[in-house]
């Protein structure tokens, strides 16, 4: 199955990084053949950036790498590399905000390498499980100087993501929901009604486990912000931590940082509810949202 091009980046990078490894070469030491610098190299084989044939014909030829069927995947992973990935028709043409849309793409081609997703939802519903409405309202607050066009092309891109959930191999979803996103009015009415109905749905899937941190198990560390830890296969690199702030998104991929987050995000589903009685919150809140709906005349 042919790679999404960030997938197929990251695979390069960490053969390459390998080979280089294999070759006893120092960083420097590469950099300084392709008569380059060492941040180039350090880019490549960290899977940012498109890479140029020529360079990795260089490399293979600077480590020494000769057996046929290497030299053909190597070649084939520069070429999946160029190509342009499902998310890019999305985000061509959006305007970008830098501290509320700096790189919308980024993320969902992260996502798109990932096996699975562990989420802590503190304020709002993790893109993977929002309904098109939900999603709607969410984005139409957060980007008021955006235009109705480029709104329904970020709901797209949203709706998109979710097809991992249900594919042949499907995308793991581990969901902390706090108590607050669930009380929270997101949209006009009905929209949270369907938005819990559906999570309801996702609920019964095997490759999701859903639970609810109520009001009365406290604060954690993790309330200062909800996060989403994306595990990567090994032949595409490290685990991701996607972090929101008003002052932009960060994405972490050193092992310390990471393990503290999981750490945070084990904390926060010891204190949360077991499935069923998360469930049950969701009924409760389902009901609470559907009566505040007044009927059309």
């Amino acid at each position: 199955m042919e790679q999404e091009p960030t997938g197929a980046r990251r695979r390069l990078g960490a053969e390459l990084r390998r080979l280089r490894g294999n070759a006893g070469m120092r960083l420097e030491e590469a950099a300084s053949r392709l008569k380059c610098s060492t941040s180039k190299v350090s880019r490549l084989e960290n899977g940012k950036g498109i890479p140029q044939a020529r360079d990795v014909e260089v490399l293979m030829s600077l480590y020494d790498v000769r057996a046929d069927l290497e030299i053909a995947m190597l070649r084939r992973l520069v070429q999946e590399s160029r190509s342009a990935g499902w998310w890019e028709s999305y985000v061509d043409g959006l305007s970008t905000e830098r501290y509320v849309l700096d790189n919308p793409a980024r993320y969902a081609a992260l996502e798109t390498d990932a096996d699975a997703v562990t989420t802590f939802d503190v304020s709002v519903l993790h893109g993977l499980a929002q309904t098109r409405g939900y999603s709607w309202a969410i984005l139409e607050q957060r980007l008021p100087r955006h235009q109705p066009w480029e709104i329904e092309r970020l709901v797209e891109m949203v709706v998109h993501r979710k097809q991992a959930l249900s594919r042949a191999d499907p995308l793991g979803l581990v969901q902390i929901v706090d108590e607050a996103a669930l009380r929270r009015v997101v949209g006009p009415p009905g929209v949270m009604t369907e938005q819990l109905d559906h999570l309801l749905e996702l609920a019964g899937r095997p490759n999701v486990s859903l639970q609810v941190l109520p009001f009365e198990a406290g604060t954690f560390r993790a309330h200062d912000g909800q996060f989403a830890i994306l595990d990567i296969p090994d032949e595409l690199g490290s685990d991701v931590v996607f972090v929101e702030s008003h002052t932009g998104s960060s994405y972490l991929e050193d092992p310390a940082e990471v393990a503290v987050f999981r750490g945070l995000a084990d904390e926060v589903r010891a204190g949360a509810l077991d499935t069923e009685r998360s469930l049950d919150m969701l009924r409760m809140y389902r009901e609470r949202h559907a009566g505040s709906v007044v009927p059309k005349p």
